[in-house]
């Protein structure tokens, strides 16, 4: 299936684009921010569809795909686990074979990274990862995006990881592999990352450290997320308890470059994985980033509908 200048392309995880193509997709999201902050409008998605399917609760995700598509002249299809019920009322490549007949694009938000895999291999159209439990791709096309914005281009810089070797960090470790910078990654003993799911060519863009302050050293921009991701509130007791001292405070950021940012992908628990003085401080970009979330996939979407644009 031809869609613009080239075959059909997923976005299921960081790995499934090319340096190259971020290359591109940065650029795209510059002028594209550009122009929504002129208030110009650039519709070229006029009578192309996005259906988007959420078995996780979302904000910013359902927030900056639905008011990015309808910016870009598109329509939405709101899908929740209740309407659709993939996998139960029918198999998920059934929904697969008939949503992407009657839209134009999917992002889905769900758990096991595995659903979102058949759904798109029986899809007619490109399938787009909203989260998963092991990959937010998405969000870290944002974080990086905004790092540029803000002190150029992130190959060869240090991004500290601290805290749950969870979707984000599997992600951040894609992104280091590709865009080459190096990963500096903390957390708590039982915590860590799963050796397969950062399947990287490069180990050495990525470092391990039992401390987080040892990781934050000499970083360019830190970063974390909640302790208890979504799924796993079972585990909050015991996540607590063996989290705290990988709380991003001051001290840690001290350790960090003068001008290390700090992000975090929201929502945040201040005094938990990051002290208000730092979220709230003059090194964060928090809402930034949030709102690079909004002209990121924008650009996304106008290349895996458009291809390449110019």
């Amino acid at each position: 299936m031809k869609l613009g200048h080239s075959l059909m392309k997923h976005f299921l995880q960081f790995k499934d684009l090319r340096a190259e193509e971020y290359s591109y997709l940065f650029e795209r999201a510059a002028i594209i921010k550009r122009r929504f902050k002129n208030y110009e409008r650039y519709q070229p998605l006029v009578d192309r569809s996005l259906a988007m399917i959420f078995e996780k609760a979302s904000t910013r995700t359902r927030v900056s795909f639905e008011a990015g598509m309808y910016q870009m002249g598109g329509s939405v299809v709101h899908l929740t686990s209740g309407d659709t019920q993939l996998g139960r009322a029918e198999p998920i490549e059934d929904s697969a074979r008939v949503i992407s007949r009657m839209v134009d694009l999917v992002m889905i938000r769900t758990f096991e990274h595995a659903r979102l895999e058949r759904f798109a291999a029986h899809s007619r159209v490109p399938v787009i990862n909203g989260l998963t439990n092991e990959y937010h791709p998405c969000q870290i096309l944002a974080d990086v995006f905004t790092f540029i914005e803000q002190r150029g281009s992130i190959q060869g810089k240090v991004v500290a990881w601290v805290g749950d070797g969870n979707n984000m960090a599997n992600t951040w470790l894609q992104a280091a592999d590709i865009l080459g910078f190096t990963l500096h990654i903390s957390t708590p003993r039982g915590y860590e990352l799963a050796p397969h799911l950062g399947e990287v060519s490069n180990p050495a863009c990525v470092k391990t450290f039992n401390s987080p302050f040892a990781a934050c050293e000499g970083a360019h921009l830190v970063t974390t997320d909640v302790w208890t991701s979504m799924g796993f509130e079972a585990e909050n007791a015991a996540r607590q308890a063996a989290f705290a001292d990988w709380c991003v405070d001051p001290q840690m950021m001290s350790l960090a470059q003068s001008d290390a940012l700090f992000m975090h992908c929201l929502p945040a628990h201040r005094g938990e994985e990051v002290a208000a003085e730092v979220i709230d401080g003059p090194q964060s970009v928090v809402w930034d980033e949030a709102e690079n979330r909004l002209h990121m996939q924008k650009a996304l979407m106008e290349y895996l509908l458009l291809g390449r644009i110019g």
